[in-house]
């Protein structure tokens, strides 16, 4: 006869179907889940995050001030970890260049030489250049620099003497300010007309959608240039600024509310719509309560989508002159220096600001692939 063990405890039982654990998750979860797993994804949220980051506190990373001159036309100075006798040091360092008394024989230039007899340490939280933080606050401390405040420049110089590298980062923050004002009025006016177009049809939409065909069919090049050669060199940066995101924005919208339309035509016909039209529920509370919500997935990806084609758009016109002015800085305007190829082909540290570009375009368009597969995790 078998003994019967109390401390046994029987098996329990497993159910047959197993509910997920995620099953409760909101949406926003399930997207930040989704969102995780995409490696292109997360990388281009934590370049996008650096790069708002960089631009709002700008004169903190910027390690000199931008409007500084120095000796025109320098190379990049290398950062070391080694003495003039080549021994190893932990402290980094950088050599300046200095000219030396004899001539080139073909040129009778000095012949520049790097000055190895005083270098300049580098730190992280250095005393530098006055600024301003916000516009408010008196400050003079930079994220890293020379230890004693001599110049330093990490990607050279431009032909007035000025640090390419601190006149990149501060230009990110007009080039990245007039891509998210743009495409932030291009998403409300393009969001608003396409979902009221789409909800009410009929000749309404007819004569609405003629008129965005007319703002897409304007050859937008030609009409960038002639608008904003409307301004007047006299004019305030500020006005000539406002302008350039107006212009802009008037011309952006169109492809936006065509993209809505598309979505809420096929939205005003699912059930759930119909149903709220025939309890009575409002036009207003149709379009706000069950339409928008629905939609904002499509526009949430196109915005990241639509930000790099205005940061491109922003530099190809600074580049010819026609966004943003001295004494701003962008982007654009910095790449003007690269117009011809005796400059490119004796100074290519001029094409820096091409980084910023290309970093910026990536990092936003990974984002946007990131959420357009996260926006429907099911």
């Amino acid at each position: 006869m078998l003994a019967f063990d109390s401390s046994d405890t029987p098996p329990t039982a497993e159910p047959a179907i197993k509910k997920p654990s995620h099953g409760n998750e909101s949406y926003l979860a399930l997207v930040w889940r989704r969102l995780r797993r995409s490696w292109t994804g997360m990388a281009g949220l934590v370049l996008v995050a650096l790069l708002i980051i960089m631009a709002v506190f700008a004169d903190f990373f910027a390690p000199m001030d931008p409007k500084a001159t120095d000796v025109g036309f320098a190379p990049p100075q290398v950062m070391s970890f080694h003495d003039k006798d080549g021994n190893f040091v932990f402290q980094p360092r950088v050599y300046a260049l200095s000219d030396s008394e004899e001539l080139d024989p073909v040129t009778f230039q000095p012949i520049v030489g790097v000055d190895y007899d005083n270098p300049r340490l580098l730190g992280f939280f250095v005393k530098g250049a006055d600024y301003k933080l916000f516009g408010l606050i008196p400050a003079n401390r930079h994220f890293f620099g020379s230890t004693d405040g001599q110049p330093v420049h990490f990607l050279g110089t431009d032909k007035f003497g000025r640090d390419v590298l601190s006149r990149a980062i501060i230009g990110s923050r007009i080039s990245l300010t007039i891509a998210l004002t743009v495409v932030f009025i291009v998403t409300v006016i393009g969001t608003t007309v396409g979902m009221v177009s789409g909800y009410f049809g009929g000749t309404f939409d007819i004569w609405l959608q003629r008129f965005v065909e007319l703002v897409l069919a304007f050859p937008q090049l030609p009409l960038y240039l002639a608008l904003t050669s409307l301004i007047p060199v006299t004019a305030p940066t500020n006005v000539f600024l406002a302008f350039v995101i107006v212009v802009m924005s008037a011309l952006g919208w169109a492809q936006m509310s065509r993209e809505v339309r598309g979505k809420t035509l096929a939205l005003a016909r699912i059930d759930y719509v119909k149903a709220a039209m025939a309890v009575g529920a409002t036009d207003k509370r149709i379009i706000m309560q069950h339409i928008f919500p629905n939609v904002m997935s499509h526009v949430i990806v196109a915005v990241t989508l639509h930000i790099p084609s205005v940061v491109l758009l922003e530099s190809f016109l600074g580049f010819l002159g026609f966004a943003v002015k001295p004494p701003l800085i962008s982007w654009g305007l910095m790449l003007q220096d690269t117009a011809t190829y005796s400059v490119i082909g004796s100074y290519p540290w001029i094409l820096s600001p091409v980084g910023f570009v290309l970093v910026t375009v990536f990092a936003f368009n990974a984002l946007g692939d990131g959420l357009r597969d996260a926006v429907d995790p099911y």
